[in-house]
C-alpha cells in the first residue's frame, strides 16, 4: 500500500481540518493511506505580536513548504484565509473544499448576553477590529493570539469580555455550543477564504486521485476573493477582506478596504448597488463595495474591485 503524508500545523484545529482530507484518501483511494506529520510553525512560536509585525502569514506556512520541497511530505493542508496571496511555483494549491460556514462569531463566558464593557474584546484581525468599532462604539479590543483553546481559556479566566473568531474554526473542534452570536456577512465581512481548507503539493507530482476531494464554487469564490486582497498588496499591512457567492454562473464579491485616514464615522451613499461606510478622524477609515460578473471571470472581477476601491479612498 502507496502512504501519503500530509503536512499540518500542531494546533487541534488543523489536524481536525487536515484530518478531513485523510479520511477522504483513506475512504476514496484504494491503496493509498494517510498519515498526518505535525509541526510548529513561526507564527505559532512568535504569540506576542500581531502578524504584520512579523512578517505576515507566510510565518504559517513555511515549515510546512519546506517539509514538502524535501518531500518529507507530499501534502499541506491550509486555512485558506492564513495563506499568503502568493505562493511557490513549485508548490501550487491544488484546490479547495466546500467552504465551511464563512462567518465570524461573537464568543462570551457563561452566563453572558453581552461583552462585558470593562473587558477588551480579543481579536489579532485589524479587520475585525475595524468592523467592531461600528458594532460596539466605544469598546476596547486587544490582540489575542494563540490555538482556538488557548484563547478560550483566557476568555473564560476574565482576561476579556468576549473574543470574535471563525465559526468554521469553532465547528470544526466541535465547540459550535460557545458560540453566542453569529455576525452575518453584512456586519462583519470575513477574510479572504475563510471557511476553506486549500490543499497544497508538489508541482512534480500527480495528485488527480484528489479530484472529488475538491469544489467548484469554493474555488472560483477563493479566486476571486485572493484576486481582490491580492491587487491591494495582500492585506496584511492595511486591512482586506472579502466574500465571493456563486449565484448559477454569476459570482457576487464584496470587498472591504482600509485607507489611511483617521477619524469619525460618516456614512455615505455610494454607486447603485454598492455600500460604502468611511471612518474619518481618529479611527481608520474603512470601504466595502460590490462587484457582480461571470464566474469565470472571477479573478479579473476581484482586481477591478480592488483597482475602483483604492481610486475611491484615494479621492478622499
Amino acid at each position: 500500500m502507496k502512504k501519503v503524508i500530509i503536512g499540518s500545523r500542531e494546533s487541534m484545529l488543523a489536524v481536525a481540518q487536515t484530518r478531513i482530507l485523510q479520511e477522504y484518501i483513506e475512504k476514496n483511494c484504494p491503496g493509498i493511506s494517510a498519515e498526518i506529520l505535525t509541526m510548529k510553525t513561526t507564527g505559532d512560536k512568535i504569540l506576542e505580536k500581531r502578524l504584520d509585525e512579523i512578517g505576515g502569514k507566510g510565518l504559517f506556512v513555511k515549515e510546512l513548504d519546506r517539509a514538502l520541497l524535501e518531500n518529507r511530505s507530499q501534502l499541506s493542508v491550509h486555512s485558506l484565509k492564513d495563506m499568503p496571496m502568493e505562493t511557490d511555483e513549485a508548490l501550487p494549491i491544488l484546490g479547495f473544499s466546500g467552504r465551511e460556514d464563512p462567518r465570524d462569531v461573537l464568543v462570551l463566558p457563561a452566563g453572558r448576553t453581552e461583552p462585558d464593557p470593562a473587558l477588551p474584546i480579543g481579536t489579532s484581525s485589524l479587520r475585525r477590529e475595524l468592523q467592531l468599532k461600528k458594532l460596539y462604539p466605544g469598546i476596547k479590543t486587544e490582540m489575542i493570539r494563540g490555538n482556538v483553546n488557548s484563547r478560550l481559556k483566557k476568555l473564560d479566566e476574565g482576561k476579556y469580555g468576549a473574543l470574535v473568531l471563525a465559526a468554521a474554526g469553532l465547528k470544526r473542534l466541535g465547540l459550535s455550543e460557545r458560540i453566542s452570536r453569529y455576525f452575518s456577512v453584512e456586519e462583519m465581512l470575513p477574510a479572504a477564504g475563510q471557511g476553506i481548507l486549500a490543499v497544497q503539493g508538489r508541482r512534480d507530482m500527480d495528485y488527480k486521485v484528489l479530484a472529488g476531494f475538491f469544489d467548484e464554487e469554493a474555488r472560483d469564490a477563493a479566486l476571486a476573493e485572493r484576486a481582490f486582497v491580492r491587487a491591494l498588496g495582500g492585506g496584511c499591512f492595511s486591512p482586506a477582506a472579502a466574500y465571493a457567492v456563486c449565484e448559477g454562473e454569476e459570482l457576487v464579491l464584496t470587498g472591504l478596504y482600509a485607507g489611511e485616514n483617521r477619524g469619525s464615522c460618516a456614512e455615505r451613499g455610494g454607486k447603485a448597488g454598492t455600500l460604502a461606510v468611511w471612518y474619518q478622524g481618529k479611527d481608520p477609515g474603512y470601504i466595502l463595495d460590490t462587484i457582480r460578473g461571470k464566474r469565470i471571470d472571477g479573478e479579473r472581477l476581484g482586481a477591478e474591485l480592488a483597482e475602483r476601491m483604492r481610486r475611491e479612498i484615494s479621492d478622499k
